[in-house]
């Protein structure tokens, strides 16, 4: 299933892509939702000629039937819970305890793979997958705080992980008959939408941000969700959710990098053991195939 090294080359490039989100959102001055909105709004706008121009995607949304309608409904849905969720857990428990616990959907995502796929697991991936979750409760749990308003943030944070695993299950269902383009222009407006409809419910303003912001919004768009984002879906006709969701892993590992790089935040040792077990995690689920035949 991973013999081929240009698919490990593309998955990983988009990893790096999507290392920039913290980058953009730390420089971003706005509300969590809008931040998200648009992210996926520029992202599903820039798409969106592609998509039109394009017979394969115009015929795919004339013969959706209904059931694909809905999981398309279902994945943006759950990619606008899963930020609204993940953003608001940051105002109860810390960037680390946050990151921590959303770094766990490869749990949820094997746990999908075992239990709705009925596929049978090989004890490798397991392995590699528990290696590099230790890495990331390396990296957070010296910030972990189990209390009052702290657990509730951290709870959102959990779920929040389990909500974007669901989002690459059904897209790993959908892609089975429907092309990336076509799910990912349907998917991010749709998320869009559900963003633009909780971010007037709480009152949150779409304009008056600084030059400075709205160029955060389209590097979020373009290169995070574009060039990360987007690329996991169209690998996932190729590769497992469980494979894009344990790579994802690595976007730690690529946002210290770009931290180090572009805000000379240095790197202590807590995170640098951890990075160096995430890593021995991956290389070992990602050295054979995750599933027995």
């Amino acid at each position: 299933m991973y013999s081929d090294w240009k698919t490990y080359l593309i998955l990983f490039g988009g990893v790096f892509a999507l290392s920039t989100s913290a980058i953009f959102v730390k420089i971003a001055d706005a509300p969590s939702a809008i931040i998200a909105f648009y992210r996926l709004l520029i992202a599903g706008v820039v798409l969106l000629p592609f998509f039109l121009l394009s017979s394969k995607s115009r015929l795919e949304i004339a013969v959706l039937q209904a059931r694909e309608w809905r999981q398309i409904i279902a994945a943006g849905l759950f990619l606008a819970l899963h930020y609204v969720m993940w953003f608001e857990s940051l105002k109860f428990t810390s960037i680390a305890s946050s990151t921590m616990l959303v770094s766990m959907q490869p749990l949820f995502s094997l746990g999908l793979d075992r239990f709705v796929q009925n596929r049978k697991i090989k004890r490798t991936a397991l392995i590699g997958c528990i290696v590099a979750l230790v890495g990331c409760i390396i990296i957070g749990a010296g910030d972990l705080r189990i209390s009052g308003d702290s657990l509730f943030g951290d709870i959102l944070a959990f779920a929040a992980a389990g909500v974007i695993a669901l989002y690459f299950f059904v897209g790993e269902t959908v892609r089975k008959n429907v092309s990336a383009l076509t799910y990912s222009v349907l998917s991010y407006l749709i998320s869009a939408v559900i963003l633009a409809a909780y971010s007037i419910l709480q009152d949150e303003a779409f304009g008056g941000y600084a030059d400075e912001t709205w160029l955060s919004f389209i590097g979020l768009a373009l290169i995070a969700t574009i060039g990360g984002q987007f690329v996991f879906n169209l690998l996932l006709k190729k590769v497992s959710a469980s494979a894009v969701t344990m790579s994802i892993l690595g976007e730690p590992i690529g946002t210290c990098i770009l931290a180090y790089l572009l805000l000379n935040e240095g790197v202590m040792l807590q995170q640098f053991i951890g990075i160096a077990v995430i890593m021995s995690g991956m290389t070992i689920f990602f050295s054979r195939p995750t599933y027995l035949k």
